[in-house]
């Protein structure tokens, strides 16, 4: 029998096809449960609209994943440290979940206040529901949107086969956080990417908006000031709902936006702010 070849992307497409049922055993419970207790956590639109993001956005995934790990080894060539020789596989394997989140952080920061950015990212936050299915929710471009942010693991020196690997279980980490059933954590809350944080992270609430980024940790948003509690009842969505659930519609929603401001604006300055200023700006 010939010997199987290792590939991050077969593993981590293999962590996913275990991953997977888990998943759906917690949604199958959250369902029930929220049925059970007349808690009305599902809305059969919205759900509809979030498996038709995921749909596009895994498209777009298995079409680029093997051009952007291509273009990771590249990055990997020019590495300023070579740290696999500075310590073992499972030191390392740490150390690249702590940098992924760390540059998740700043990307999910910019994802925010950034204008084109947040054309994209808007799509996970466009849904006025919080369940496991909503972790579903992910843009059509967001594989793209995060590359440049991500390319400079390797550079520094972080091998391109452990930053894939790795990065499922940090994705994976973020699932369970998109819940309600789930209370605060105690000692845990302030510390780790909890359901109780992520939930103000998804909250319009004027004191909620645009804070708790990290998705694994919480300690970046403490230390740049970006940390809330969870403390006032969540109000779930953005401040300006999108009141569909076709996901088309979605996706470029806020694309429409930023051109009809382009047309708005006066002067070049302004044209440019309109994809780079922040997404309540207005020319």
């Amino acid at each position: 029998m010939a010997e199987r070849v290792f590939s991050p992307i077969t593993t981590a497409n293999d962590i996913y096809s275990v991953a997977i049922p888990i998943v759906l055993a917690l949604i199958t419970f959250e369902v029930v449960f929220s049925a059970r207790k007349s808690l009305g956590y599902y809305n059969r639109g919205d759900t509809l609209g979030s498996l038709g993001l995921i749909i596009g956005n895994i498209a777009v995934k298995l079409l680029t994943q093997a051009s952007v790990f291509g273009f990771q080894l590249w990055l990997f060539s020019y590495k300023i440290i070579d740290i696999s020789a500075l310590m073992p596989i499972w030191a390392q394997a740490i150390l690249v979940a702590v940098a992924l989140d760390l540059v998740f952080y700043w990307y999910h920061r910019a994802s925010h206040r950034v204008r084109f950015l947040w054309a994209i990212h808007m799509n996970h936050h466009s849904s006025e529901e919080m369940n496991f299915v909503v972790a579903f929710r992910q843009a059509w471009f967001g594989p793209l949107s995060k590359v440049p942010f991500f390319a400079v693991l390797p550079l520094v020196g972080f091998d391109p086969t452990l930053i894939v690997v790795v990065g499922v279980f940090n994705t994976l980490w973020g699932v369970w956080g998109h819940t309600r059933i789930i209370g605060a954590l105690g000692p845990l809350e302030g510390i780790m990417n909890t359901p109780s944080a992520h939930r103000v992270h998804h909250g319009s609430n004027p004191e909620y908006i645009d804070k708790n980024y990290g998705n694994l940790f919480m300690i970046w948003d403490r230390m740049f000031g970006t940390y809330q509690a969870e403390e006032a009842p969540v109000i779930y969505g953005i401040t300006e709902n999108v009141k569909t659930a076709n996901p088309v519609t979605i996706t470029f929603l806020y694309w429409r936006t930023i051109w009809r401001d382009i047309g708005k604006a006066q002067g070049i300055k302004d044209k440019i702010r309109c994809f780079t200023a922040p997404p309540d700006w207005q020319p």
